[in-house]
């Protein structure tokens, strides 16, 4: 199926969840927050999220500075 993650279209597998794509992706350390469609998820419902076909994905890390 195809979705857009952090503006760019993706093909990704059906029926997967948050964290499978995370997983997928490679950036499971990074990633600190994840929004769907402008909606956070909570981390812990990252296993049971399933993402649908044309799902809009923010996945954010955040990065210290001063």
């Amino acid at each position: 199926m195809q979705i857009i993650i952090n503006g760019e279209t993706r093909n990704v597998a059906d029926h997967c969840t948050i964290s499978e794509l995370i997983e997928t992706l490679g950036i499971k350390v990074k990633v600190m927050a994840a929004a769907v469609n402008m909606e956070i998820v909570k981390k812990e419902a990252w296993d049971t999220h399933q993402i649908k076909e044309g799902d809009k994905l923010e996945l954010l890390h955040f990065v210290g500075g001063g």
